[in-house]
């Protein structure tokens, strides 16, 4: 005889609306290459925050792509708003359409649209995402739709601060390094992740690699150049 486990407990930091529905598992595995569907989920998210005057910046992969790495996608868009935005946009989503649920962690809700998940973010790099995160947003155009993205030394520092001793996989964030090295302020970031082993790491591999100058010449503001060549 099988049995049906209770579903899980509501989110015990940022609390979601009652009227969400709880998790849902994930349908089977994903495609490999989940990259238009995604966009397209991208766009209607953005149209529907930008209808709704709420601040918001885009995250994660898709936040990546605009910043001019490759397109990638295979699990979600996500998206940072402010803890007290989190009623007035969830609302201003489920009006355009877009099923929204409880989420087992408590600092996200899940959405779902056109059989893709989207991310709504409350906590980046372990703080409340604040007015002055989604300020420092640059404006750029996602397949054709413009809308505030995290501007790369903070996506690249929620990357650091996700890494763990479960999650320590460099292999993602070095092209995002190499790519966008010029628009990182690398001191900022080793002010704020280099006490932590794992970041810590992958800031010395990059000065290994010569992606970034040594950091104790780039301990000062300001994003940091390409590494120079020795003569």
């Amino acid at each position: 005889m099988t049995t049906t486990k209770p579903p899980p407990p509501a989110p015990t930091g940022h609390a979601a609306p009652q009227a969400l529905s709880p998790p849902v598992p994930a349908e089977g595995p994903l495609p490999k290459d989940h990259t238009q569907a995604i966009l397209e989920t991208t766009k209607l998210v953005a149209a529907l925050l930008k209808r709704s005057g709420l601040p918001f910046a885009l995250a994660g992969s898709v936040a990546a792509f605009a910043h001019g790495l490759p397109a990638m996608f295979q699990h979600d868009t996500d998206f940072c708003v402010r803890p007290e935005d989190a009623d007035a946009v969830i609302k201003a989503l489920e009006e355009g359409g877009i099923e929204m649920r409880r989420a087992p962690e408590d600092w996200l809700v899940k959405g779902r649209s056109g059989g893709e998940e989207i991310d709504l973010i409350f906590e980046l790099e372990r703080r409340p995402v604040s007015t002055e995160l989604l300020e420092r947003a640059d404006v750029k155009a996602v397949d054709s739709v413009w809308m505030p993205v995290l501007a790369p030394t903070d996506l690249m520092g929620s990357r650091l601060a996700a890494l763990c001793e479960h999650y320590c996989d460099f292999g993602d964030l070095l092209p995002m390094a190499r790519m966008l090295r010029e628009q990182i302020d690398w001191g900022r970031l080793e002010r704020d992740h280099g006490s932590e082993p794992l970041p810590d790491s992958f800031l010395y591999l990059l000065e290994r690699l010569r992606v970034i100058d040594a950091r104790n010449t780039i301990s000062g503001s300001g994003p940091a150049g390409p590494a120079r060549e020795e003569s």
